[in-house]
């Protein structure tokens, strides 16, 4: 009776094409390119640090240096080259993983300053056979800090003989003292279309078959990742029994189907609620993920934007129907439109994220995108408006009305305002005493102006206190009557007298009182802030913005500075903003 041998075990695809030459690793070409300079040049820097998203090579590479690094050919005489031979003991052995002086260690697993030591240790003696003693250290962000510590002197003077390979994907924890004492190289995310190229030769490689819109969604799945993209194609091959398709590999991987988001996105844009909602919910049904349909919803806001940008270029990998579609709706949509869309989708994808019902808050995201996309645009609006063309407020059509002067138009043709302010205070002349002498030049010409020539002064307290708590009951230059609130200083009084006679070079006479009084002038301030944004509500220019955005309000406005070079200094109209809740 015989033995039958074993069969042979199944290698996943990102172990099988894992590249053994640098003309293999592919999206790389500048990385490859400075190595083979530095390797014909003899400059060899003696740690490399390789960064980037997972499953782009950094592993990879590290191997292929330390076979580039000790190669010595066929014929056992050459020296380190950029296309290691790959049939020498060397480049077998470290192939294979079993060279005695090409050591592995993941830091993940072995953290501590003890790990490190043993390296420590080793540095100093020769290699055993190679021509170089190389130390690949995978994930090394996750070395503590005390193990950082440790190696800081051996890596910055290694011996000649020994080359340090780090890699990680986070660049941003590993200390600068050791990014300071490394060669650095980022390796980039591969393209989309060159992955679906390198997908495409291991499918017939593999001899499968595949579509290539089946390789185009996987390689956009994979994220710039190739062992990303070739656990999803050896999936899709098991899946298909061989053949890959663009529907399995949709069904399979949770994704929506394109046709399925170009009709919800022509159905929002139509503000068709019940067409959309059976949309999302036929989705939802099949399996798609509710926040994988919104992200595809902002995949194609972003290729419309750029396709609107560029029309002559491809906009994210569309396809032909697609982007015939897809030239159809930026003809109509404006950038503030797009924009808008796109935020209202992020938000709406945060939402979906976080709530219990994923489903339910992306129809409430989709359904307010369809009441966003029925909206018009705010600046066309506001032209309209301001040319006295109609607008349709709410369900009827009212226009808004500019043969009615305005307040604002009311206010423009008013005469011009005096240049100077009649006084808010009855103002009282009282001889001359020694106690309150005629005040010089210097003294404010009314009790407003005094209490600015407090804050100009930097007595902000006295200020504050003066135009918050102070109600005037007379004033008259070198004498104040004031009632004070209880939030006044108690030495308000004797404070002013103090100050004014330093500043105006005359004695101030400044009594308290009980009488009513004026407002105080915070008061007023407010009182006739509420009278403009009254004012400005009574617009019809206003009253229709209102009601043409149901749910907006008057948030602020301010007045528009009059023209100081014309003749006539009437009081400018006020401007409106408004918040779209």
């Amino acid at each position: 009776m015989t033995d039958t041998p074993a069969p042979e075990a199944y290698r996943v695809l990102a172990r099988k094409y894992r590249p053994s030459t640098f003309e293999a690793l592919i999206g790389q070409d500048a990385m490859v390119r400075t190595l083979a300079n530095a390797i014909e040049t003899g400059r060899l820097a003696h740690a490399f640090l390789l960064t980037g998203v997972r499953g782009v090579g950094k592993t990879s590479t590290a191997r292929l240096i330390a076979k580039a690094l000790n190669c010595v050919g066929p014929d056992g005489t050459g020296g380190p080259t950029i296309s290691p031979c790959g049939v020498c003991e060397p480049c077998r052995a470290i192939s294979e993983s079993r060279h005695i002086d090409v050591v592995e260690m993941d830091a993940a697993s072995r953290t501590g300053i003890d790990d490190v030591r043993e390296i420590i240790d080793a540095v100093r003696y020769a290699a055993v056979s190679a021509r170089y003693k190389v130390y690949i250290i995978d994930e090394v962000h996750m070395l503590s800090k005390a193990a950082f510590n440790a190696l800081l002197k051996t890596l910055e003077e290694p011996p000649a003989h020994v080359k340090f390979l780090f890699a990680t994907t986070e660049i941003r924890k590993v200390p600068v003292t050791v990014l300071s004492r490394c060669q650095r190289f980022d390796l980039k995310r591969i393209p989309t279309e060159t992955l679906a190229a390198h997908f495409q030769s291991i499918v017939e490689k593999e001899g499968a078959t595949a579509e290539p819109e089946a390789l185009t969604i996987i390689a956009r799945a994979a994220e710039g990742s190739v062992r990303d993209g070739l656990s999803i194609l050896d999936q899709a091959i098991a899946h298909g029994g061989g053949m890959v398709t663009a529907a399995a590999v949709r069904d399979m991987i949770g994704l929506a189907d394109r046709a399925l988001i170009a009709d919800l996105m022509a159905h929002i844009l139509e503000g068709a609620p019940k067409p959309a909602l059976a949309n999302l919910r036929r989705q939802y049904e099949a399996g798609a993920d509710p926040a994988t349909i919104l992200q595809d919803l902002l995949e194609l806001v972003h290729a419309l934007t750029r396709l609107k940008l560029a029309p002559e270029e491809d906009a994210d990998g569309l396809a032909e129907a697609e982007r015939t579609r897809a030239l159809q709706w930026v003809e109509t949509l404006g950038f503030a439109a797009l924009h808008r869309l796109w935020q209202l989708l992020l938000k709406g994808l945060q939402e979906t994220q976080n709530a219990p019902s994923p489903i339910q808050a992306a129809e409430m995201a989709v359904l307010r995108l369809i009441h966003a996309a029925s909206l018009p645009d705010p600046l066309d609006l506001l032209k309209k408006l301001e040319n006295g063309e109609s607008v349709a407020v709410g369900s009827g059509a009212r226009a808004a009305a500019p043969s009615q002067p305005s307040p604002v138009a009311r206010r423009e043709e008013a005469a011009p305002a005096p240049s100077a302010p009649a006084p808010t205070a009855e103002v009282l002349h009282h001889p001359a005493t020694k106690i309150a002498p005629p005040p010089n030049e210097n003294a404010p010409a009314d009790f407003e102006a005094l209490v600015r020539l407090f804050e100009s002064r930097r007595e902000l307290l006295l200020g504050k206190a003066l135009r918050d708590d102070a109600h005037l009951v007379a004033y008259a230059p070198g004498k104040v009557e004031l009632r004070l609130t209880n939030r006044a200083p108690r030495d308000l009084a004797q404070r002013m007298m103090q100050c004014l006679e330093s500043w105006t070079g005359t004695r101030w006479l400044v009594s308290l009182s009980q009488a009513e009084g004026q407002m105080t002038l915070r008061e007023q301030e407010i009182a006739r802030h509420e009278a403009e944004r009254a004012e400005v509500l009574a617009d019809p220019l206003v009253r229709a913005a209102l009601e043409t955005f149901p749910g907006a309000e008057l948030v602020d406005f301010r007045s528009v500075e009059s023209d100081p070079a014309g003749d006539d200094a009437t009081d400018a109209p006020n401007s409106l903003r408004s918040a779209q809740r």
